[in-house]
């Protein structure tokens, strides 16, 4: 079954860090890009990060870069996203999301990261 499914959400205080992570499963995984996307209450779905087929490029949105990292692990069909000095404007629904083919863009169904004291 084609499939994204992502962990690693909770509760954090401003400061803080979490871990997410999102496991890959029914395509091969090496053969594209990964994204992570977020969506806070009320707003729209926004492009946080992404990072190319092998690791060797990642590209974020302003308010990410410095303190979110992107990785991958092909082995493990994993993409990985390490925020940091996390701040209540943080707070979100995170989805990740690859697109397989020109108009067949597959969405996991998100973790929920709440950074409040």
């Amino acid at each position: 079954q084609v499939q994204l499914v992502e962990s690693g959400g909770g509760l954090v205080q401003p400061g803080g860090s979490l871990r997410l992570s999102c496991a890959a499963a029914g395509f091969t995984f090496g053969s594209y890009a990964m994204s992570w996307y977020r969506q806070a209450l009320g707003k729209e779905r926004e492009l946080v990060a992404t990072i190319g087929r092998t690791g060797s490029w990642t590209k974020y949105v302003d308010s990410a870069e410095g303190r979110f990292t992107i990785s991958r692990d092909n082995s493990k069909g994993t993409v990985y996203l390490q925020m940091n000095s996390l701040k209540p404007e943080d707070t979100a629904v995170y989805y990740c999301y690859v697109r397989l083919l020109p108009g067949m863009d597959l969405w996991g169904k998100g973790t929920l990261v709440t950074v409040s004291s």
